[in-house]
């Protein structure tokens, strides 16, 4: 039987660069940082949530702006956690929901903030949203075989995945490696705007994959600068 979560008004929150946390999503965490350390004993002793926000590259150039999260982050709930002998910790982060940050309460002793909890929608008919579901799964397929890249176990597990929301989510947290499109995809609450993005994203990739094979002709890939 599922039980509900309640998403709490505020909570803490870790702000990391190049990171966009999605529901359903299990992000791994080694926790070192003291501030980090006392934020885990509290959350442990409490409700096990906390808030994954990716650093604003932006603002982080800007004076006065100590660590700038993007607007939309992602809440999560530790499934598991191990503390280690030296005081750090490794855990693993279950994606709830997209969030809205509202406000930053305060950073002493780690920040917290005041969210909002934020529902996407469907954007289109489901008969739709599930064609470009194929679409994107046929494309990532397509992709992982012209780049050798090692995510075969990815592409089995969503596999079984038919939900488009959930399969667009889980996709771009695990295979997209633009750090800015995946910010963009966590902000875009229309499902089938969502499917559409990481399509066009993923269709540009195979594009530069392909050229770079033609340009490449018969050379590997450490004598490419001959060519």
């Amino acid at each position: 039987m599922e039980v509900e979560i309640h998403v709490p008004d505020q909570v803490p929150v870790m702000t990391l660069p190049n990171v966009a946390f999605f529901p359903q999503a299990l992000l791994p965490l080694h926790i070192f940082e003291p501030r980090y350390r006392r934020m885990l004993r509290d959350v442990l002793a409490s409700n096990r949530i906390f808030a994954i926000a990716g650093l604003n590259p932006q603002l982080a150039r800007v004076p006065d702006h100590f660590e700038p999260p993007h607007q939309i982050a992602g809440l999560g709930l530790i499934r598991a956690c191990q503390e280690n002998e030296d005081g750090t910790s490794n855990l693993l982060l279950q994606g709830l929901c997209r969030v809205s940050i509202e406000d930053i309460v305060g950073d002493d002793p780690y920040r917290r903030i005041r969210i909002r909890a934020l529902a996407s929608e469907p954007g289109a008919t489901p008969t739709e949203n599930a064609r470009l579901r194929s679409e994107l799964a046929r494309l990532i397929r397509l992709k992982l075989k012209l780049s050798a890249s090692s995510g075969k176990g990815m592409t089995e597990f969503l596999k079984s995945v038919e939900d488009p929301e959930i399969f667009v989510d889980l996709a771009a947290f695990n295979l997209c490696d633009d750090p800015a499109v995946k910010q963009t995809l966590l902000e875009t609450l229309d499902v089938n705007r969502r499917l559409g993005l990481f399509l066009r994203q993923l269709r540009s990739e195979i594009d530069g994959v392909m050229l770079r094979r033609k340009l490449q002709g018969d050379l590997p890939d450490d004598q490419i600068a001959l060519n």
